[in-house]
């Protein structure tokens, strides 16, 4: 599994593998049970556990073709339902670093890009034209290039779309907080410093 993204995000680089479905909820992603976590660390070998269940070892997820893979291929209102930042968390450490498809729910969208995981979308006929090359070919590379808004595989290429708000902060790496905050460390010393009830209103 890569590292989790930090800093910048310009590409993503890797195999991919689908889910397919419209309205596939959060709770379908990490079930609620799953929800009582202490922290996110062991949500990756938990994402979808039910569909997985139910499968019983043909999922996405649990196919050998499909481990390792990076970039998500989805259809419409991916991640509606519930607003539980655990969903992304999940994926996250399961290794997802992108999620292509038709659209996707608003608060889904922006808790992936807390985390620094594009959401880019395409028509419905595009997606499910991505969705039948990874099936037909799971071992090939693809590269998801947001500064482009393209999504290339070997041998074929397509334009795809990012929010400009988000695709700039991911570009800049304006989406990572904890980093913006260690990059301004001089900068963030001194307002604590100017704040009066951290500093026992002296300055008041």
């Amino acid at each position: 599994m890569s590292s989790f993204p930090s800093g910048p995000v310009s590409q993503v680089v890797g195999r991919a593998l689908v889910v397919s479905g419209e309205d596939i909820d959060t709770d379908r992603i990490i079930p609620a049970r799953f929800l009582k976590c202490v922290s996110f660390d062991a949500l990756g070998d938990q994402v979808f556990a039910d569909d997985r269940r139910e499968r019983e070892g043909e999922h996405p997820f649990d196919q050998a073709r499909f481990q390792g893979a990076s970039v998500l291929v989805v259809n419409g209102n991916f991640g509606c339902g519930s607003s539980r930042e655990h969903a992304p968390q999940a994926l996250m450490r399961w290794g997802i670093r992108a999620v292509v498809g038709v659209s996707f729910a608003e608060i889904f969208y922006g808790n992936c890009l807390a985390l620094g995981i594009p959401c880019a979308t395409a028509s419905a006929a595009e997606v499910e034209a991505i969705q039948r090359q990874v099936h037909d070919r799971p071992d090939q590379t693809w590269s998801l290039d947001l500064k482009a808004e393209q999504l290339t595989s070997a041998d074929q290429q397509w334009s795809v779309a990012v929010d400009e708000g988000p695709r700039q902060m991911l570009l800049s790496g304006r989406w990572d907080a904890t980093s913006q905050l260690l990059a301004h460390g001089p900068e963030v010393q001194q307002l604590m410093e100017a704040l009066p009830y951290i500093n026992g209103f002296s300055n008041v």
